[in-house]
């Protein structure tokens, strides 16, 4: 029998899990020759059944994902309201380390980055230790200016509130906001400051001190050391600008008053140290008795590319870092509470207002010293800690290009001229000056001088123009020689600035332990820093605020003619807008006129 006439119910047939069934109800069709009706049974239980597990599947898949979704945003979001923050945080005994690097921004650590590798040899892989602590970025507009200063960018760290230019730790309507460091002292920790530029400078006056305007540094001075509301709340200051501290007729004094400050500091406790040698007799930290004042230079310690060269003078930040770390943690070993430290690299602001490259990776190649040396620390210390680290602003406008001439330029760059220098221009400046104040050269004399001791052995440049020269000579050009020193290395390195002040760039976030500062991760205000540091040590600023509002008015003074005088000092000339950012006016031409009578 051919395959084709096989019988039907001798054929092979495809199984299935219905095949009984179906096979029955085909055998009675073809016997009684009557089709039997589908209808009821197109969509069968099989069939539904598959249906209820693929919708099972895609329901379970879809809230699987969701699930995902939302453990994913509660791990990366800020921190809301409430204060909880998220952070995975100790529960017990903690110490946190903040660190400011004043004026850095993003290009500041390209250009430090490539000049070491050039300096040393070193692969285009091998990064700063900061590089490798990198969690987010900071916005840091002032509610006066779209571009912050120091002093309200310093607010938003240590109150947690925006504020206007100028401000130390004030609000716009002149009202003080208590500090991280004022909440942290009375919650029974134990704080310290350490700065290379002065102790009553912006930065590290608003950790513990409240003025309207942050040119007040004789009023600074005085409530650092205990003349204060709330007392002493710095148990180590480390750092420059002893000229704020000694009585107008001592040699060496820049207050305007006969206020011996360190004599008030010694009646309120501490100890004192002013040099070297003192700094040497704290042994790293060992030999520290706390309350502690150390003041080391008249104003601000030396660029670092000039201290290296007077070491036996000046501490460095890392050295001054490490005593405040190990004198901290040996105060504390007994306590229930740690310590908060706050460690400033200030001068690569002033780096950057002075647009000087030489200066610039010196100070941030010293930041990132006393970086890796707070992350040794923290390792090895028994405590848990965590250490972080920011901006307050970017300075200078800095650009790791240069263009020369009106042709397009050349992609290129060249660090390693920066290799060559040894001072900075600030210093150079100073021995222009004490140069012509020892005695009148001639012009062959001062010519050889500047060319060899200054811009040859001091920059490293043989190839100065005349126009250089002459513009520090006849001074033609009305920046000051400092300024002119350093465009001439700017200019054979290509490195680019904008302004001699502050920008609007959005500055790095760092840290040690990217679990602990979570709430950091990603791009935030920069008032969200201060947030961590309050929400880090478990601390309450309102009744700090609280505190400083109703005792402030005890320390008002009264001036001869019977007015008061606000323990802030004087507030802004009224024509200053406290909280409105900036509008042009048509100002440009204006602008160009005033440059030119100044």
């Amino acid at each position: 029998m051919a395959r084709n006439d096989q019988p039907l119910l001798a054929q092979e047939r495809p199984s299935s899990e219905n095949s009984d069934d179906r096979t029955i109800e085909e055998e009675d069709a073809l016997l009684t020759g009557k089709h039997k009706s589908q209808s009821g049974r197109k969509y069968g239980w099989p069939f539904w059944r598959e249906v209820g597990v693929f919708t099972w599947a895609l329901v379970a898949t879809a809230a699987v994902i969701i699930l995902a979704v939302m453990y994913q945003h509660q791990q990366t979001s800020r921190p809301p309201a409430n204060g909880d923050s998220g952070n995975s945080k100790p529960s017990g005994k903690r110490n946190l380390i903040f660190m400011v690097s004043d004026g850095m921004g993003p290009t500041s650590l390209s250009l430090t980055r490539s000049f070491r590798q050039f300096e040393s040899g070193l692969p285009p892989n091998d990064v700063l230790v900061l590089d490798q602590h990198l969690i987010g970025s900071s916005r840091t507009r002032s509610t006066s200016s779209l571009i912050t200063d120091s002093a309200a960018g310093a607010t938003a760290f240590s109150c947690g509130f925006k504020s206007y230019n100028g401000a130390i730790s004030v609000l716009p309507d002149y009202s003080p906001c208590g500090t991280v460091m004022e909440a942290a002292k009375k919650a029974g920790y134990m704080t310290g400051l350490v700065v290379t530029t002065r102790i009553t400078d912006a930065t590290p006056a608003c950790f513990a001190a409240h003025v309207n305007r942050r040119d007040e540094e004789d009023k600074i001075a005085r409530q650092m050391i205990g003349d204060h509301p709330l007392g002493h709340v710095v148990d180590l200051m480390l750092g420059g600008g002893r000229c704020h501290f000694l009585p107008k007729s001592t040699s060496g004094s820049c207050r305007a008053d006969e206020v011996d400050v360190i004599g008030m500091a010694k009646d309120n406790g501490f100890s004192y140290v002013n040099d070297r040698a003192g700094f040497d007799g704290l042994e790293s930290g060992s030999e520290v008795k706390l309350p502690l004042l150390g003041l080391f230079a008249p104003t601000d310690i030396p660029y670092e590319v000039d201290r290296r060269h007077v070491e036996d003078v000046y501490p460095s930040l890392d050295e001054m870092a490490k005593t405040a770390l190990r004198a901290l943690t040996e105060a504390t070993k007994d306590t229930e509470q740690g310590f908060f430290l706050m460690i400033e690299g200030s001068r690569i602001d002033h780096a950057g207002h002075g647009n000087d490259p030489v200066a610039q990776v010196h100070e941030v190649l010293a930041y990132d010293k006393a970086f890796a040396s707070v992350l040794d620390f923290l390792e090895k210390d028994d405590t848990p800690g965590v250490v972080v680290s920011t901006s307050d602003h970017e300075t200078g406008g800095l650009a790791t290009a240069r263009q020369l001439h009106k042709s397009y330029p050349e992609y290129l760059w060249y660090p390693g001229v920066l290799a060559n220098a040894t001072h900075s221009a600030e210093n150079l400046a100073y021995q222009l000056r004490d140069y012509l104040s020892g005695h009148t050269p001639t012009d062959s004399e001062l010519k050889s001088f500047i060319r060899t001791e200054l811009i040859g052995k001091g920059l490293g440049v043989h190839d100065v123009t005349d126009a250089e020269m002459n513009s520090l000579i006849d001074h033609s050009d009305p920046w000051p020689s400092s300024y002119i020193f350093a465009d001439i290395i700017s200019r054979r390195t290509q490195s680019g600035w904008s302004t001699h002040g502050h920008s609007a760039v959005d500055v790095n976030i760092y840290a040690s332990d990217l679990k602990a500062a979570r709430a950091l991760v990603g791009n935030h205000e920069n008032t969200e820093v201060g947030n961590f540091l309050r929400d880090y040590l478990d601390l309450d600023l309102e009744p700090v605020t609280a505190e400083l509002r109703e005792k402030g008015a005890a320390f008002d003074t009264v001036k001869e003619d019977g007015s008061k005088v606000s323990w802030m000092g004087r507030p802004l000339s009224t024509d200053k807008k406290l909280e409105e950012t900036d509008h042009y006016h048509g100002d440009f031409k204006r602008s160009l006129e005033c440059d030119h009578q100044h």
